[in-house]
């Protein structure tokens, strides 16, 4: 079935002033200023003193790994109810292992008081640390979830180096994060094994990989936008990253560079370190001289994330000579999935925190994560409702990101059936394992709506054929 479009009734004259609605916008913008909420009011923080929190060892070596550590932090406050929903996710359905820093910690239930149902609803605990209850039994995985859903393991032209748009590269410098999110598109590669997923490994020593990644990068002057990222390159030692960042400079044909790390968001103290930020403003400063763009990306989620440190460590980047900070978030229901949600963001990110909303990815296909996908049709329903709210160089796209074919926004679809949620998609470039087929522009690829979201007839046709 094709998706149809209804036909609006186009006025012939504009109303009149007295025929104008009084009763408010879908939306009213309130200005709210960040707050960093107060880590002291959880049992396990209440000594911890302002020097410690604004430290990025101190929040390193604090951060929560498991569940006997999340009970010292949260104390009595949640019941035995969620750790045991907690651990029951562990064992059977986690794609990463628990890895969350006291600063995201703290943005759960920032402002209310900390009880065993609020922690459930929290929409930053729905994304770091997912339960079993938050799972669907019906439909855990879509059936054709993947665990490197995009490909980029298949598209390595050296270890850590995917070639998959004509013109960038994504450079995977490590495999690890200040924190592990639980929708993490690479959780084949990214963490520590879990009892659900065996992850790859990165085999090459550091040095070697980043030569590797230079050679290439030298030997292919149709590349000229790289975007450095993990992992997060937050946990690559400062030194080690400015090298790297140094040589690219150096290979005349690269014009843009984009940091990824969400830990301008989770960690921000690491970007606030002097010799972080000292290295920083030397990097900004030779992309400047050269002529090339150096760029932040951070991945900011709900406005609850974004605290007055976060605003600190963003500007503290534009200071020094970073070009643009700007936000790449995931949409995810029960996280942000309404039009109000992401407009609370994205002016709490434009307004208050100084970062630019960039994109919103549809949560990708990878295994148990049907609870937090959205269809298709939601997507392009949420960018008509934040459009006209906030300035046109603010207002972010919503993409999908679709094997083999990249980055669409989500009206760019050639045909959708609704009834079984399949969209199909076309494309204008070959990736670097489609150089020998002739018809990789001239072929459809199909993505997949969750199957819970479709209509009883849509259901059914893939409960019939779930073996297939």
């Amino acid at each position: 079935m094709t998706q149809t479009q209804p036909v609006e009734t186009i006025p012939t004259a504009r109303p009149t002033p007295a025929a104008v609605p009084t009763t408010g916008q879908p939306y009213e913008y309130r200005r709210a200023p960040l707050v960093e909420p107060d880590w002291t009011r959880f049992p396990g923080w209440r000594h911890v003193t302002r020097e410690q929190w604004e430290s990025a060892q101190w929040q390193r070596v604090n951060c929560v790994k498991n569940i006997k550590q999340l009970r010292a932090v949260l104390g009595d406050l949640v019941d035995d109810t969620f750790y045991d929903d907690l651990a029951a996710d562990q064992a059977t359905h986690a794609t990463m292992s628990m890895l969350v820093p006291p600063q995201m910690l703290n943005t759960m239930v920032p402002f209310a008081p900390v009880t065993t149902d609020a922690f459930y609803a929290d929409p930053v605990r729905r994304y770091m640390i997912p339960v079993a209850s938050d799972r669907r039994t019906d439909w855990p995985s879509h059936p054709y979830a993947t665990r490197d859903s995009l490909h980029e393991h298949d598209m390595w032209v050296a270890e850590g180096l995917t070639h998959r748009y004509p013109t960038k590269v994504l450079a995977e410098l490590l495999s690890t994060c200040p924190q592990y999110c639980g929708h993490c598109t690479r959780m084949d590669l990214v963490g520590n094994s879990t009892p659900t997923v065996d992850k790859l490994k990165l085999t090459l020593k550091p040095v070697d990989r980043y030569d590797a990644h230079i050679t290439y990068l030298k030997a292919h002057p149709g590349v000229r936008d790289v975007v450095v990222s993990g992992g997060d390159v937050a946990n690559v030692p400062w030194k080690n990253l400015e090298s790297y960042l140094m040589r690219l400079l150096e290979i005349e044909t690269i014009r843009d560079i984009r940091l990824a790390t969400k830990a301008l968001m989770g960690l921000p103290q690491h970007w606030l370190q002097p010799d972080v930020v000292e290295g920083l403003e030397r990097v900004a400063r030779t992309a400047a001289r050269r002529g090339v763009n150096l760029a932040i990306h951070t991945h900011v989620n709900h406005a609850q994330s974004l605290t007055p440190l976060v605003a600190r460590a963003a500007q503290t980047a534009l200071d020094v000579g970073v070009r643009d900070v700007r936000n790449q978030g995931v949409l995810m229901r029960g996280v942000n999935a309404t039009s109000k949600d992401l407009l609370d963001l994205c002016f709490a990110l434009q307004g208050e925190a100084g970062i630019l909303p960039y994109y919103f990815y549809m949560c990708d296909m990878i295994p148990n994560a049907e609870h937090w996908r959205v269809p298709v049709w939601h997507a392009q329903q949420l960018q008509h409702d934040i459009m006209g709210y906030l300035p046109g160089y603010a207002t972010p796209r919503i993409v999908c990101d679709v094997p083999f074919v990249g980055k669409r926004w989500v009206h760019m679809l050639t045909e959708y059936d609704r009834e079984r949620g399949i969209s199909y998609w076309t494309k204008n470039y070959r990736t670097s394992i489609e150089s020998a087929d002739l018809e990789a522009l001239n072929k459809r690829y199909a993505y997949y709506d969750p199957i819970d979201t479709l209509p009883e007839s849509g259901q059914a046709w893939w409960a019939a054929h779930r073996d297939d």
